[in-house]
């Protein structure tokens, strides 16, 4: 399916989102490699390095859809219990989203690029690469000390 069909059909999805139910809940990880690298994803629909994860379901905890999101988008293998480190608000035009993000240790991958996720990549938290959001570089700054943390993504 062609990038453009993709970015719409995400837009598409999240203005349905928000005129149904103007609040949503996600999950994202820190998630880390045994050298302590963070993964970082890069989508077909959106441009930059992002953290992974992705929606909470119906009758799904936030941890157990960490999980399944991490499994379906970068093929996780293993990896230590999610530790919750923090719920953030996110504000996306007429609706929010709360995200609860975890650290997620010792990950090991079998990634194959997928519909989802273009590319990714394992980085030092401290040099990051060009492209990074500014609400990963903020979370892993608060992660790392280097910030005081906050609830808004």
């Amino acid at each position: 399916m062609p990038n453009a069909v993709l970015r719409f059909l995400q837009h598409a999805r999240a203005a349905a989102r928000g005129a149904i139910a103007p609040v949503s809940l996600g999950a994202r990880a820190i998630a880390l490699d045994a050298r302590g690298h963070v993964l970082l994803v890069r989508h077909t629909y959106v441009g930059g390095w992002h953290l992974p994860g992705g929606g909470v379901d119906r009758h799904e905890t936030s941890a157990d859809a960490l999980m399944r999101e991490l499994k379906e988008e970068v093929c996780l293998v293993k990896s230590a219990p999610p530790e919750l480190f923090g719920i953030y608000l996110r504000r996306a035009g007429r609706w929010s989203d709360h995200i609860a993000l975890y650290v997620v240790r010792n990950v090991e991958l079998n990634f194959h690029a997928n519909h989802e996720i273009a590319e990714i990549r394992f980085a030092d938290g401290y040099a990051l690469p060009a492209g990074t959001s500014d609400g990963t570089r903020r979370r892993l700054a608060e992660f790392a000390g280097r910030a005081e943390r906050t609830t808004i993504w």
